[in-house]
């Protein structure tokens, strides 16, 4: 069985000042993602026990917990990947063209991100949607509810209150801005891209 742990940081922790503070970015990484993978593991192994010994009361729960944990910690590493202390701006190239094609402009679908970030219960998301082919803002609570099957999320934004109110209180519209000041579109391309060689 696969241990998950913990990726690193791709940068310093107060690497994304004054967006995202070193002490958010420190509790936010190291406890509450690694809570993630630790549930993660956890509820595996739960599994594997349950199937070795043919007892499966308890096996309902522990799939819920793979989900809610495997979720969050997929997540969280796609979001820590998602930013650098060089990004901002705009995307270019294909992802740009492809925004442009499916949401109208990117101020359209910018507006419709941050709508999403502002009303989730957990995440905003743009996604691939390999069925529709197609990119998708999704609005989703907690880490798995109102997700879109088979959808692959090439951007994340993580709105659960740890990630934002030690440094904005409850004024999440400024965590959502500074977010967008660290947005690495060089790595979004590539999950993008990852998508079109795999789907289309």
């Amino acid at each position: 069985m696969t241990e998950h742990e913990l990726p690193d940081l791709p940068y310093d922790y107060d690497a994304l000042e004054p967006a995202i503070s070193e002490q958010v970015v420190t509790w936010h990484h190291d406890t509450h993602h690694q809570g993630y993978v630790n549930g993660l593991n956890s509820a595996e192994e739960e599994l594997a026990q349950n199937r070795e010994e043919g007892d499966f009361e308890s096996t309902p729960a522990a799939m819920e917990n793979v989900t809610h944990n495997g979720c969050g910690h997929y997540l969280h590493t796609l979001f820590w990947e998602n930013m650098s202390p060089e990004g901002g701006g705009e995307p270019s190239g294909d992802l740009a063209d492809r925004i442009e094609a499916d949401f109208g402009s990117y101020e359209a679908w910018k507006g419709e991100f941050e709508a999403a970030a502002g009303a989730a219960g957990g995440w905003a998301l743009l996604v691939y949607d390999p069925v529709a082919k197609r990119l998708r803002n999704l609005k989703v609570d907690r880490h798995d509810l109102h997700a879109l099957w088979g959808a692959h999320p090439i951007l994340a934004c993580d709105v659960w209150e740890h990630s934002y109110y030690y440094d904005y209180g409850p004024d999440r519209g400024s965590f959502i801005e500074g977010f967008f000041d660290v947005i690495n579109w060089d790595k979004v391309s590539e999950e993008y891209q990852k998508c079109l060689d795999h789907f289309e």
